[in-house]
C-alpha cells in the first residue's frame, strides 16, 4: 500500500501517537505524518503510507484550514484550554470592535511562537523549558492568514471562527493576539483542521471505521501519491523519454515548455501514462531540461 491516509485525528492523542496506531492498524511500519496537529485539537491528519512517505515534505508546507473558538477574557500560559490561567480581564468589548480585530489579522502577520510548542532553543523543546519555568525570547515569525471569518459570536465573549492560513501559523497564538488587541486577554478552547491542502474532511477517516476495513477496502481509501500532491503542477513527457526518466538521467526538453512551467520547482512528471515521480526544470547550458528528484513508480 502507498499513498495517504486522510486520517481524523482524536483529541487527546499526538499527532506521533496516531502514526503508531496507524502501523498497528495496518502492520506497516513505513507510515508517516505531514506535519504535526496538536493533541488538544482534532480533525485533518494526512498519514503518508510506503512510498507516500517520500512525498511526506511536499505536504509541510500547503495550506491549512480551521474551526476554532476563542474565549475572551482570560489567559492561560499554553494560549489553549489545557493551560492554567494566569490572567483575566472584566472589560467588556462590542460586537463591532470583534469583527474589527478579526479584520486585522487577515494577511501577512507576525506571530511569535508559544512557548508551549515544540520549537527548539539552543536544541531544547520549548515546551519541556516552559514546564521548568524557563521563558526564552522568540523572535517573531511572519505567516500568512488569507480568509478570517467569524461564524458566531455568543454573549461578546465566545467566538467561532474559521480560518485558512499558511504553515507554522499558531492558532492559539491567533486568539491570544486578538485578544490582546481588544485590550483583554483571549485563549483557544477548542480547535478542529478541516483542511489540508486538498484534503478535506468530509473526506477523512477515524480509527475505528479503518479497523473495521479488510485488505481490499483499506486499499480504496488510501488516496494515491500523484493525488495527494494535486497541489503541484503536473508535466506529461513523451513516452520516448521514459527509460531515462525512471532511471534519473536529466533530459533536454522542448524550449516552449518554460513558457508554461516555472524553473526549478516540484512538478509532477507524467509518462507513457503513468505517473513517474517528482521533478522539476532546470536549465543546464542554456537547454531546458527535466531533472528528476524521486522516482516513484
Amino acid at each position: 500500500m502507498n499513498g495517504t491516509i486522510n486520517l481524523f485525528k482524536p483529541r487527546g492523542i499526538t499527532s506521533h501517537d496516531a502514526v503508531y496506531n496507524m502501523r498497528k492498524i495496518l502492520g506497516i511500519k513505513k507510515i508517516g505524518h505531514t506535519g504535526t496537529l496538536d493533541p488538544n485539537a482534532t480533525g485533518v491528519l494526512p498519514l503518508c503510507i510506503g512510498k507516500g512517505t517520500r512525498i511526506s515534505e511536499y505536504l509541510l508546507d500547503v495550506d491549512k484550514e480551521y474551526i476554532g473558538e476563542l474565549i475572551l477574557g482570560m489567559a492561560t500560559d499554553t494560549q489553549d484550554i489545557d493551560g492554567e490561567i494566569i490572567d483575566y480581564s472584566t472589560k467588556k468589548v462590542s460586537e463591532a470592535d470583534i469583527h474589527i480585530a478579526f479584520d486585522r489579522f487577515i494577511g501577512e502577520i507576525e506571530q511569535v511562537p508559544p512557548m508551549y510548542s515544540a520549537l527548539k532553543k539552543d536544541g531544547k523543546k520549548l515546551y519541556e523549558l516552559a514546564r521548568k519555568g524557563v521563558i526564552v525570547e522568540r523572535p517573531p515569525r511572519k505567516v500568512k492568514v488569507y480568509d478570517l471569518k467569524i461564524y458566531n459570536i455568543i454573549d461578546n465573549k465566545k467566538i467561532i471562527f474559521y480560518v485558512k492560513c499558511s504553515r507554522g501559523t499558531y492558532i492559539r497564538t491567533l486568539c491570544h493576539d486578538i485578544g490582546e488587541l481588544l485590550g483583554t486577554y483571549g485563549y483557544m478552547s477548542y480547535l478542529i483542521r478541516t483542511g489540508v491542502g486538498a484534503f478535506n474532511i468530509k473526506d477523512s477517516y477515524s480509527f475505528d471505521y479503518i479497523k473495521s476495513l479488510n485488505r481490499s477496502e483499506l486499499k480504496s481509501i488510501i488516496c494515491p501519491i500523484d493525488q495527494s500532491i494535486s497541489h503541484m503542477d503536473a508535466l506529461f513527457v513523451e513516452n520516448r523519454f521514459y527509460n531515462g526518466l525512471i532511471n534519473g538521467n536529466i533530459l533536454p526538453i522542448g524550449n516552449n515548455i518554460i513558457e508554461s512551467y516555472p524553473i526549478n520547482s516540484p512538478t509532477r512528471i507524467y509518462c507513457n501514462n503513468t505517473f513517474v515521480g517528482i521533478g522539476r526544470i532546470i536549465i543546464k547550458n542554456h537547454i531546458p531540461n527535466i531533472k528528476i528528484d524521486k522516482v516513484l513508480i
